[in-house]
């Protein structure tokens, strides 16, 4: 099977749906039922899917698109432009790595949609109001014209079935596929943004991009109260991995206001090989996040048997069950949090070694490949 993924998005670093793309290309990758693979992306992003997201040049082709990198640009290509390069390349199979608008009659081919979450309903004031109403419309079209859905977890599922119930009587072309994680050949690197700012001091590690829902001012504010109280000793920094986003300047203002300028270290851009040393050298890792569809970082960090203190959502349970210690966000958070943060910093939790079981490259690349062979 020849599949094409695209992942042509506004990002000019990586992100998580660039990371599901590129974990997707690469477990395909491993199947002898999958014989090429072109991932489609935006020219401004072909660097980072070329050298930081770890790619196999020898089966998979990274296929970069010139145009503006704008919505309008980008929204234009979806309906008008993929259907030209499908009908140029003739795979077998495109797999669009998030929802996307498109017109179906224009496709020969089958079209299979990776639906991450339903944040334009859940959540709209992660995008703004106007923003979240095209992201709604969008999904709603990707979802009606694509011969078939993947979900990335039991609770998207559940919460695709809850919005658009008219799926509940075609659930035989929706499947939940997890997103996989594998580090096997990624070698552990010092970050080189971190120079001179960690300098062997212990620290607590944070993954995702700056949005509403991962509840970064929460977290500010429960470290900064255990550095108050005198509760961490000795202090670990706090590094925040992830991209800017609608809550930057919220972020950085929590920052400035409780003090913590030298305490807080932010950075983004980073490859596999940096992003594996901090989840091996991190005291903890923290997920404070009010709502996910799935949570990368979350395996991730189980899968090098960091502590993880996470709160008490269901997609959390869903992926970690035991394997973690949970926070509650009702009542004080912050108090919830802080005293979370400080047992888990006391004990000896580790996850368990089959708790990533569910999430290796063989597993989720045999449930991919069975899922094409029934769409096509």
């Amino acid at each position: 099977m020849h599949i094409l993924i695209v992942a042509l998005h506004r990002p000019t670093e990586p992100t998580g749906v660039c990371r599901h793309a590129a974990n997707l290309a690469r477990c395909l990758a491993e199947t002898d039922r999958v014989d090429k693979i072109t991932l489609v992306t935006g020219a401004w992003q072909q660097h980072y899917f070329q050298t930081d997201l770890l790619l196999d040049p020898t089966k998979i082709a990274v296929l970069g698109i010139e145009i503006e990198n704008t919505s309008l640009a980008r929204n234009f290509w979806f309906l008008f432009g993929l259907p030209n390069l499908v009908k140029q390349l003739q795979p077998d199979l495109v797999h669009l790595s998030f929802p996307l608008p498109l017109i179906k009659a224009l496709f020969a081919c089958p079209i299979v949609a990776t639906i991450h979450d339903l944040y334009p309903y859940k959540i709209p004031d992660n995008f703004g109001h106007k923003k979240s109403l095209f992201n709604r419309l969008s999904l709603q079209q990707c979802i009606k014209n694509s011969d078939a859905l993947s979900c990335v977890s039991n609770t998207t599922f559940e919460d695709l079935l809850y919005y658009f119930p008219q799926l509940k009587s075609k659930q035989d072309r929706v499947r939940v596929i997890y997103n996989f994680v594998d580090f096997d050949r990624v070698e552990a690197k010092f970050p080189r943004k971190l120079q001179h700012q960690v300098d062997g001091q212990p620290f607590i590690l944070c993954v995702g991009q700056h949005r509403k829902n991962k509840n970064f001012d929460l977290l500010i504010q429960a470290y900064g109260k255990l550095r108050q109280d005198g509760r961490l000793s000795p202090a670990p920094k706090l590094i925040i991995v992830g991209s800017p986003g609608p809550e930057t300047d919220n972020f950085y203002r929590s920052i400035q206001q409780l003090g913590l300028t030298d305490s807080v270290i932010t950075i983004w851009a980073i490859n596999d090989n940096e992003l594996c040393w901090l989840y091996q050298n991190c005291q903890l890792m923290v997920i404070p996040s009010s709502l996910e569809g799935f949570c990368i970082p979350l395996v991730e960090a189980l899968y090098f048997s960091a502590k993880v203190v996470c709160s008490d959502i269901p997609i959390f349970r869903e992926i970690a069950g035991d394997n973690c210690i949970y926070f509650d966000l009702e009542g004080d958070p912050i108090d919830n949090l802080a005293r979370s943060i400080s047992t888990a910093l006391g004990s000896d939790l580790t996850p368990a070694i089959d708790s990533c079981d569910r999430f290796t490259k063989t597993v989720i690349a045999a449930r991919y490949r069975d899922f094409y062979l029934q769409v096509i």
